[in-house]
Formats: structure tokens, C-alpha cells, sequence
């Protein structure tokens, strides 16, 4: 063990830490921990169970990772919880390892930001660079792809998924699958559109989100079934990448539905 390791933290035999790790006043690391190197832990940050951190994470006080699913069928089977390098786990954060109805694990990618009390559910799959704001709240099952953004108190159901570069709004409560680049708004959640300002912060270029909003109008028309749409657009922009990408997406399909836009008539 190397590093800086405060005298009233608690590691228990067995933990991993690795090399010029600071952990600080009041943390506790249980036994099956393994922590990468150059990881920073505040102060009273609590990690337990079969978790791995990758290196260069930061947690800050009243952290809660790896503990016990709040899931009721949990019955002490062996499960995990992986994320990767580079994280930053903000106050009040809790992270739950997964569960045997959804394959015993919760898997986080790297670069995520996980701003103060946001959960993460058990079973979930967090892809890379993605940042949860304040108090966002992701039920068990739920799957983000990389760099999406879930704003302040958004939540998202059990088993939805929220695919690549996609935004959901502040007060948002998503019910359905939101496609790649998407924009849900509302409670409940409607799709308002691409997000924007995040495909122009990524340097999308002009021509390709020109290409993303014709496909986007196209696809979500009034006209035929969403399945008809699906293939007439892809068709058309076969050769275009992120359009590619929505329609794997849609067509993968999973235990929700495709958040859509509102309809005049339902507003």
C-alpha cells in the first residue's frame, strides 16, 4: 500500500489499494475492494463489496459504493460493481453493485461525472463520459450510453435505455427508450428534438448534424408505423454514421418503448 492514508481510515485486510492513492478522514474500504492507482477518497467515503475502481478516481464525502442493492429479492448472492479511470464521484453519491436477475453486475465506463446525491441503481450499464448532475436518480436496469447527460433531478424507469451523446432534461421523467443524440424534456418525458448543443460542443460538423435533423424530421413524421419510417431512412442515409447509429439503436429495441415527440394534439 502506498500513498497518503489517513489514521482514522479503515481498511480492511484484503483491499487493494493501489500505488499514491490519498484516502482520507473517516473512509472505509471493505475486504474485496480493489482500488486503482492515484485515486483520491475526501473524506468519509464508504466502498464495500466486490467493487474495482480504476485509476485517477475522485469521491468526495458521504460516497456510497458498492453496498448492498436496494433491490428486495437480493438474497447475498455474489455480485459486482466495475468503473473505470478517471471518475469523479461528487457528496452523497450512492452506486449499488448489481443483481441476479440482471446478471450480477453494474458496470460504469471511464470519465464519468457524478454530481452530488445522484444513484445509480443496481444492474445498470454507464458507458464513458457521462455525467449525472444533481440528485439525478437511475432505476436498477438502466443502460446510458457514452456521453449522454441526465440534468438536475431527472429520473429514468427501470430497464430504459438512454442511448450515445442523447440529453434528458432538469425534472425530467423518462418512461421510454430516448434514441442516440436525442433531447427528452417533461414529466412525463417527451422527445423535443436532437441535442443541439451537444452535438455542437462535441464538433459535430454543420453537415452532419444538417444530415441528424433531416433523418430526425424524417423519422419521427406522422406519416406510416415508426418501423416503415425506420427502414425508408435507412435507406437513405446508409452511408451516414450517427444515423446509422439511432437506427441500430431503435432497432435493438428493449423493454421500453421510443420516447417520441408530442403531438399538437396531445399538448
Amino acid at each position: 500500500m502506498a500513498g497518503k492514508i489517513h489514521s482514522s481510515a479503515i481498511i480492511e485486510d484484503g483491499a487493494v489499494i493501489g500505488a499514491d492513492c490519498e484516502i482520507g478522514p473517516f473512509c472505509h474500504i471493505g475486504p474485496q475492494v480493489r482500488l486503482g492507482a492515484g485515486a483520491r477518497l475526501k473524506s468519509h467515503v464508504a466502498i464495500a463489496g466486490d467493487t474495482e475502481i480504476g485509476p485517477g478516481a475522485t469521491m468526495y464525502p458521504f460516497a456510497s459504493v458498492g453496498h448492498q442493492p436496494q433491490d428486495l429479492k437480493f438474497h447475498g448472492e455474489p455480485v459486482t460493481l466495475r468503473i473505470g479511470a478517471n471518475v469523479i464521484v461528487r457528496e452523497g453519491v450512492t452506486i449499488n453493485p448489481g443483481t441476479e436477475g440482471g446478471g450480477s453486475k453494474t458496470v460504469i465506463g471511464d470519465n464519468c461525472a457524478f454530481l452530488a446525491n445522484a444513484h445509480i441503481g443496481h444492474d445498470c450499464i454507464i458507458g464513458n463520459h457521462v455525467i449525472l448532475v444533481n440528485n439525478v436518480m437511475l432505476a436498477g436496469h438502466v443502460t446510458v450510453g457514452d456521453y449522454a447527460i441526465c440534468a438536475g433531478g431527472s429520473a429514468v424507469i427501470q430497464f430504459a435505455r438512454v442511448g450515445a451523446h442523447a440529453f434528458v432534461g432538469g425534472l425530467t421523467g423518462l418512461e421510454n427508450d430516448l434514441i442516440p443524440y436525442g433531447l427528452a424534456t417533461g414529466n412525463r418525458a417527451h422527445l423535443a428534438g436532437l441535442n443541439m448543443i451537444g452535438l455542437r460542443r462535441r464538433n459535430f460538423s454543420r453537415e452532419a448534424i444538417q444530415e441528424l435533423r433531416r433523418a430526425y424530421r424524417l423519422l419521427f413524421a406522422e406519416e406510416g408505423t415508426l418501423k416503415e419510417r425506420v427502414e425508408d431512412v435507412a435507406a437513405e442515409f446508409h452511408a451516414h454514421p450517427q444515423v446509422v447509429e439511432i437506427l441500430d439503436f431503435i432497432r435493438a429495441g428493449g423493454d421500453k418503448a421510443i420516447c417520441q415527440p408530442r403531438r399538437e394534439a396531445e399538448a
